[in-house]
């Protein structure tokens, strides 16, 4: 019997998705999921199995936007349907793009995408301390709308209002065993889109919606990693490498890091909230539960990394 095939989970950021902001349209989006895939086709070629997961933030603000400006005519959309909305289409571009550049490259491996549930704890205390920041920017006369909508709504900076909302840690993912059965099975599987759809479970274990909530994508994705017991843990994203003291005089890239190593730079503050720091703390988490190897890249990137030759790798 044949031994199981290295299986790598891929996570690739909002970049790999719209790589200009001035130019967010879909034909554009299609652009750059297309141009992505190429890179993970280079990796799926060389034999692993594999799962991909992604953001959404960026669609997900776009579908609000369109909610708020037809609420005078159609019932507005809840959050969890469209993180639901977003996996979807997503998913179904990464499917297409993938398959096709699988037919170009007489590779017989195919794509699917799979809507996914992530629990969280209904009384996880992000709930009550909303902190991350959706949608546009508004005046304080549409803030106040939102407010009395039930919206959490802050001051950002002088730029103008944004709505908060929580971001409790995954738990668990519901679609967990079907997930695994497909990577098992051969299947490139796009899941966990969003850091998930969060959900909770209600006094009878029912699932629900959570309330309006996102979840990190980079820990919802290590989650993934570690219930798959995947060989590699690869987040892709806007830098080549990970630097310390990061666009300063003295920054310096870095090709290799222990866990101990990545601890001590995180604890000395050299890892961005919203930017670096989630992703080194998903790798620290997925080192910490049997992880073996873990890369930091961009996507152009991905086969010069797994070649050793780029990327930031870090190990136990």
């Amino acid at each position: 019997m044949n031994s199981r095939p290295p299986t790598a989970l891929i996570a690739i950021g909002g970049n790999s998705l719209i790589t200009d902001s001035r130019h967010p349209e879909v034909e554009h989006q299609w652009e750059a999921v297309r141009e992505t895939c190429k890179h993970i086709a280079d990796l799926i070629q060389a034999g692993w199995n594999t799962i991909i997961t992604h953001g959404n933030g960026p669609q997900v603000g776009f579908i609000l936007r369109r909610t708020e400006l037809a609420m005078h005519e159609v019932h507005p959309v809840p959050l969890d349907l469209i993180g639901a909305d977003t996996q979807g289409s997503i998913g179904y571009m990464v499917a297409q793009s993938l398959d096709n550049e699988f037919r170009r490259r007489g590779l017989y491996r195919r794509a699917v995408a799979m809507v996914t549930q992530v629990v969280v704890d209904k009384d996880d205390p992000a709930f009550q301390h909303p902190t991350k920041p959706i949608g546009g920017f508004m005046t304080r006369e549409e803030a106040q709308k939102f407010e009395a909508m039930g919206w959490t709504v802050i001051e950002d900076a002088g730029r103008g209002y944004r709505r908060v909302i929580a971001s409790p840690r995954p738990l668990e993912i519901v679609e967990v065993n079907a997930i695994r059965t497909m990577v098992d099975a051969g299947w490139i599987v796009i899941a966990v889109g969003g850091g998930g759809i969060p959900v909770i479970r209600d006094a009878n274990g029912d699932l629900r919606g959570a309330p309006p909530a996102v979840i990190d994508k980079d820990h919802a994705s290590a989650l993934m990693a570690i219930a798959a017991q995947v060989d590699l843990f690869l987040i892709s994203t806007g830098v080549e490498k990970v630097a310390l003291n990061f666009n300063k005089p003295d920054q310096r890239w870095l090709d290799r890091m222990t866990a101990a190593e990545a601890r001590r730079y995180l604890a000395e503050g050299h890892f961005a909230a919203g930017s670096m720091k989630p992703k080194i703390e998903a790798i620290l988490t997925y080192l910490e539960h049997g992880g073996k190897h873990a890369i930091i890249t961009n996507p152009p990137n991905i086969a010069r990394a797994l070649n050793g030759e780029t990327g930031t790798h870090i190990y136990p």
